[in-house]
């Protein structure tokens, strides 16, 4: 059988879960709008989670779509066959649609009948049961139903076979995973599944049953509506698409970065690399993390000291790191001309990738340079950290070059090492968990209350962003966009375009615009239209790749008493009375040409009503 290409299995994906009913929605960026309970896109749920508990999607009940995702939870993996920074997903999801039986048999057609791998290399798990819910015997009886032997089935507990809530409460449930035998072997033997023998199956597919609520005291209840979310790792199966055998007469195996798009970017590595990596750890470091680095740059990431320009800033860094291993050098050129390779191989599929390229590549050059300095102010602090040190660095100035110089601690090891001494690494992991905790703690005081639990207080503050909105481009002028934002239970903020400091009169008169229609207690409602219809009635939105044909168009007011005419994905309340009033308290700079607010909603009721859909369209 012929390997079967990166683009074709995205779109036999597509095609055939269109062919099941589905509508195919487009991915959604990187940084997630309005959910700050992630600094990234990790799943393609996210941006679904208003539609996951209760709200219509415009597209309907049966979705699908490509999702691109970043996840740092298993960085220190990379550079390994399978772990990647930044993947792309393959998703389908049911909104109170089908739920274990529709959603496993089509996993199982896809998987056997398209993708036509041998059931007899396949393998799942299920959820083994606890206190909290009982063993999912149901999945597990629909997968022997569809031809998975009893023995390649595995039980593991909710660390393994559990999603959610995504907060401290809302929907979760159990899942099941799809696994592919990568072992030596032509075939697994006898008895083997992924519980018992993890290490020779690869996860491939994930379907998730989110059946049950988990309430503030640690309860769980059955839910109202019962959705599937599923999630397929496309570098993934293409490792198994494109080894040299799938058949049962061989076991060839290659890594993620030997598939045909990434493949290319490891050649433009390996191409100027003096030193060569035998176990090839630091050259798929370096693949993985410029093309997370490039992703993430183009969806208006900068690198940073905070947030998602921290991530970005490390991964740079890292993947610098790796260079100085492979002896290439790294005076501002080396990660453009990566990043150049990873945009030739994904731009066809992400063309905002080509849009953005010189961003992309300055951004790269810049932070390449930077921490060219960093390092040699590092270096100082190293030899002076060292002279008198004894025979081992101490785990604090370790972390201290780490947190503030940017060196990873296989950089301090390394020239410990050629100075015959050691690191009390105990000690710097020690420091390195506190600054965890700490990062934690102030992430958990910033997000508590994000709007992805849909709680009144977000619930309003999303409201009022709408108001806010409106008002901007009332006072400063049509060149006003959303540029981001980022909401918990005690305030709002929100980046728009604009050049210039806001005057007091100017914040002012915004102010006064919004409070003005929360007193005039206007109706919130909604509409489904296509994209073009949004445009001729004069919605606001930045028309880019993140809309399907079909979007929601919240309307707040009526008739010729229209304040805000705006697509979003909900929830918002149904009249703008619930508010209360709307204070600014803070205008600032967020970035070049970019402004920032930040504001608070007083006063309305603890309980809301959410805005409906509009009965006759406009």
């Amino acid at each position: 059988m012929p390997p079967i290409l990166t683009d074709d299995i995205r779109q036999a994906y597509l095609d055939f879960f269109r062919s099941k009913g589905h509508a195919i929605i487009p991915g959604a960026p990187l940084v997630p709008e309005n959910d700050p309970t992630v600094l990234f896109t990790t799943a393609g749920m996210h941006p679904l989670v208003p539609y996951l508990m209760g709200e219509k999607h415009p597209a309907g009940t049966r979705l699908a779509n490509v999702q691109r995702c970043v996840r740092t939870q298993d960085i220190d993996e990379v550079g390994d066959a399978s772990h990647l920074t930044m993947f792309e997903m393959l998703g389908n999801w049911s909104l109170g649609d089908y739920f274990k039986e529709g959603a496993i048999q089509m996993s199982f057609e896809f998987l056997t009948k398209v993708l036509e791998l041998p059931v007899e290399k396949l393998a799942v798990t299920c959820f083994e049961g606890d206190t909290d819910a009982p063993k999912d015997e149901d999945s597990a009886g629909i997968w022997k139903a569809a031809g998975i032997p009893e023995e390649r089935i595995g039980f593991l507990p909710k660390a393994k076979n559990w999603w959610g809530p995504a907060g401290q409460t809302g929907p979760c449930g159990p899942d099941t995973e799809m696994f592919y035998w990568m072992g030596k072997s032509k075939l697994p033997p006898a008895g083997s599944n992924p519980a018992n023998d993890e290490a020779n199956w690869l996860e491939i597919w994930n379907d998730v049953f989110m059946q049950y609520g988990k309430k503030e005291d640690g309860t769980f209840e059955p839910l109202a509506q019962q959705n599937v979310d599923t999630g397929m790792g496309l570098e993934r199966v293409a490792a198994v698409m494109q080894a040299p055998s799938v058949t049962t007469d061989g076991a060839g195996r290659i890594t993620v970065y030997e598939t045909d798009r990434m493949k290319p970017i490891l050649d433009a590595v390996s191409s100027i690399a003096d030193q060569k990596d035998v176990a090839m750890r630091h050259p798929r470091i370096i693949v993985d993390h410029i093309k997370a680095s490039v992703f993430i740059i183009a969806d208006g990431v900068k690198p940073s000291n905070v947030d998602q320009g921290y991530v970005l800033r490390r991964l740079i860094r890292r993947a610098i790191r790796s260079a100085r291993q492979l002896r290439i050098e790294h005076d501002g050129t080396f990660s453009p001309g990566i990043a150049r390779a990873v945009i030739a191989q994904y731009a066809h599929a992400y063309p905002h990738l080509k849009a953005r390229e010189q961003e992309i590549l300055s951004a790269l050059q810049t932070e390449e340079q930077q921490f060219v300095k960093a390092l040699q102010e590092g270096m100082k602090q190293f030899e002076r950290a060292t002279a008198g040190a004894g025979s081992q660095i101490d785990g604090t100035t370790a972390f201290h070059l780490y947190d503030t110089y940017g060196f990873p601690l296989e950089l301090t090891r390394e020239m410990a090492a050629e100075q015959g001494m050691t690191v009390d690494e105990p000690a710097f992991r020690k420091a390195f968990e506190e600054h965890q905790k700490l990062s934690r703690a102030g992430a958990e005081a910033r997000f508590k209350g994000g709007l992805a639990d849909n709680s009144a207080e977000t619930t309003k503050l999303h409201t009022a962003t709408h108001l806010l909105d409106a008002a901007l481009r009332e006072v400063l002028g049509d060149h006003v966009y959303q540029k981001g934002s980022n909401i918990t239970a005690e305030r709002l903020r929100f980046d728009f375009s604009h050049e210039e400091k806001m005057t007091p009169e100017q914040i002012a008169e915004v102010e006064r615009l919004v409070n003005e229609a929360i007193r005039a207690d206007l109706p919130i409602a909604y509409h489904v239209t296509t994209v073009e219809g949004a445009k001729k009635e004069g919605a606001i939105g930045v028309f880019d790749e993140r809309y399907g044909s079909e979007v929601k168009v919240y309307v707040v007011g009526e008739g010729k008493n229209v304040f805000s005419r705006e697509i979003c994905g909900g929830p918002h309340v149904a009249r703008t009375g619930m508010l209360g009033s709307l204070k600014i308290q803070k205008e600032e700079s967020s970035s070049a040409g970019v402004r920032r607010i930040k504001a608070v909603v007083a006063g309305g009721p603890a309980e809301i009503e959410v805005a409906t859909e509009m009965e006759n369209g406009k």
